[in-house]
């Protein structure tokens, strides 16, 4: 045993690879699943990414992203679906369990924030059952009040949970994100009320002070404010076990040789995550 058997490298950790440089990466560092990105699959089509990733012996943990479906009804929210279909077709294509949702944030002009909530809803009423004809699930994923705005309408894991559990647990299920969620007083009760809806956990520091750009404000572990392991304890014993990705937008890291990111990536998920 290695104790990285559920690691899993997020695609953007590694920002400027290539999804055959990502999977080469794995394989060198002995990482055994790979979460993907949408844009980077597409640049090499989705067959081939699929090719690589089973030829490699990796699996795919996820698959980001879909959402950004909280506009009001017309031609731009029809968009928004339809591209979520693909990218469920994709997921399926590459093997992925989930669909991550990232939701969208309030449409312009707007500040009608319950009306966006409502429509996240209703859009994953009208995805849920084309997901589940293609064995794949949706991941609400919750993000940091900071991003409610202009990314993500759903702020803490208990409001994606209420979401969820208007579904299937088979259908729709939430992503536990350390970096969006460890903040959260209420966040020890929700993952166990969250359960086996966890579809995805995801794991990054929060470090301060943040960038200008807080999108970027993602720390390797260890370098933050984060304690992980009762997280990932917390998440187990929901019932959840399945692949743990580390999930990193940080333009220090991003500008590092990748090989060495990933080498640092697997000692800290050791040292912090396992610990």
């Amino acid at each position: 045993m290695t104790g990285i058997e559920r690691l899993s490298l997020n695609q953007k950790t590694v920002n400027r690879c290539t999804t055959a440089e990502a999977v080469d990466g794995c394989v060198r560092a002995g990482i055994p699943a790979i979460g993907l990105w949408r844009e980077p699959v597409h640049e090499i089509g989705v067959r081939r990414a699929a090719t690589l990733v089973r030829d490699a012996g990796l699996r795919v943990s996820s698959l980001c992203r879909g959402g950004f479906f909280t506009v009001e009804e017309g031609p731009h929210r029809r968009a928004a679906l339809d591209d979520n279909r693909r990218a469920l077709d994709e997921a399926a294509e590459l093997g992925a369990p989930c669909l991550v949702l990232v939701v969208g944030g309030l449409p312009e002009g707007s500040r009608d924030l319950p009306a966006a909530r409502e429509r996240v809803v209703e859009a994953l009423a009208e995805l849920a059952p084309y997901a589940a004809e293609r064995g794949v699930r949706l991941a609400l994923e919750p993000m940091h009040p900071v991003y409610c705005a202009d990314r993500g309408v759903v702020s803490t894991l208990g409001q994606a949970v209420t979401a969820a559990e208007r579904f299937p647990a088979a259908q729709v299920g939430v992503v536990v994100d350390t970096f969006h969620v460890w903040w959260d007083p209420e966040l020890f009760p929700q993952i166990a009320r969250a359960g086996t809806r966890i579809a995805s956990f995801q794991v990054s520091d929060w470090i301060t002070p943040l960038p200008a750009d807080v999108l970027l404000g993602r720390g390797m572990m260890g370098d933050g404010h984060v304690e992980f392991a009762p997280l990932r304890a917390a998440v187990d014993a929901a019932g959840y076990h399945g692949d743990i990705e580390v999930e990193i937008f940080n333009a220090d890291v991003w500008a590092r040789d990748p090989n060495e990111v990933l080498d640092t990536m697997v000692a800290r998920y050791r040292a912090t995550v396992c610990g």
